[in-house]
């Protein structure tokens, strides 16, 4: 459970200073004026947060996963699949009281309009593409495809952060908000889930050992 301080500490952080409009909040403005340049480049990197896109990977992800661990009979094989349903499931319910709560601004490249923080299509792809990576990984026996799967992942969640800020779309800080919060999502997963399956759980019960526990 430790793992979840660092990203609800900083989380915490960011939205004191957002809601408080502290030193931070200028450093974020400024940021966000020297990056800023909307055109059809980062638009389209933007779209890679949006649940359109990231969420029929997750659903990919977790149908195989299902399908794999029901095929091997795997002690609780359902237990993945619906642990990164869940934390998909949370985005949407963590992240719309904290947009209309903290009511902050959109940048000067939207039209006027508040409930800019935290970023949700950030912690969307946070939460898909990392849940994704995060119960693919036990499956693949090569280091490469893992080192490709992880990749990929951090590649696809870069580009919808640079794109929303570039964009315009949104503040930098709303943007490490939802790191933050997408990754503590993610650390309650692999809590969950994924470090039983990274342990070693036990596959079909066999032989003198299947009528215990």
């Amino acid at each position: 459970m430790l793992l979840l301080g660092p990203p609800l500490l900083l989380f915490a952080l960011i939205t004191w200073q957002v809601v408080a409009d502290g030193p931070l909040v200028g450093l974020d403005e400024r940021l966000s004026r020297a990056l800023v340049h909307p055109d059809r480049a980062s638009e389209l990197l933007a779209d890679l947060g949006n649940v359109q896109v990231a969420l029929p990977v997750l659903l990919v992800a977790l149908a195989y996963v299902a399908r794999r661990g029901r095929a091997t009979g795997g002690d609780r094989w359902w237990l993945p699949p619906a642990a990164g349903a869940l934390a998909m499931v949370l985005v949407p319910a963590l992240v719309a009281p904290l947009k209309e709560w903290t009511d902050r601004p959109g940048t000067p490249a939207v039209p006027p309009a508040v409930g800019y923080y935290p970023s949700g299509h950030t912690t969307t792809a946070v939460v898909a593409y990392g849940a994704a990576t995060l119960l693919l990984l036990p499956l693949l026996r090569s280091p490469a495809a893992r080192r490709a799967l992880v990749a990929a992942c951090a590649a696809l969640v870069a580009g919808a952060s640079f794109g929303l800020v570039r964009r315009g779309y949104h503040w930098p800080l709303d943007v490490a908000a939802g790191w933050c919060l997408g990754a503590a999502l993610l650390i309650g997963l692999w809590l969950l889930a994924g470090r039983r399956r990274a342990a070693g759980a036990p596959g079909p019960r066999t032989g003198a050992g299947a009528g215990a526990g």
